[in-house]
């Protein structure tokens, strides 16, 4: 009964982190602005005297506003259907989702990524309606938050 317990509790945490990932970044957690702005500068920027912290108040407030909707969809759901969650469990998973998030909108280790992995021109695409950054972003938060949904649910 255990492990079904904590198989359930896995699959309906991860399935609310999927949900409200997709509803945090596109719709309640993020604002014009900060999608403009969360980005690291480029290194051109950077030579021509631009802080390289530039960007960091946007992105954080970016990733706080997306958390608290994580917060608001798992808490609604365990209202309903009351999972073993524990404090430590939120508390690590919340913790590896805020700083992969952070990490990943600053662009540039996404871009990094796509060209150390033989995808240098999908780093780059921008037509039809696809942007390859974009889709490599959305992929590599899913990956983080499954971690997360095994970290809230094991510890």
């Amino acid at each position: 009964m255990e492990e079904l317990t904590t198989l359930a509790t896995f699959g309906s945490t991860w399935a609310v982190l999927a949900v409200g990932h997709n509803v945090a970044d596109h719709v309640f957690g993020q604002s014009d602005h900060q999608a403009a702005n969360k980005g690291a500068p480029t290194a051109e920027d950077v030579a021509a005297g631009v802080s390289p912290r530039r960007g960091w108040a946007a992105c954080l407030a970016h990733v706080g506003q997306y958390h608290l909707v994580l917060a608001a969809l798992l808490a609604l759901v365990w209202l309903f259907i009351p999972l073993p969650l524990s404090m430590t469990g939120l508390a690590a998973g919340f913790a590896w989702s805020a700083a992969t998030h952070a990490v990943l909108d600053r662009r540039w280790p996404v871009r990094w990524l796509l060209q150390r992995t033989g995808s240098p021109d999908f780093a780059e695409l921008r037509t039809a309606g696809l942007n390859g950054m974009y889709l490599a972003d959305q992929a590599l938060h899913s990956v983080a938050l499954l971690v997360s949904a095994l970290l809230i649910t094991r510890l």
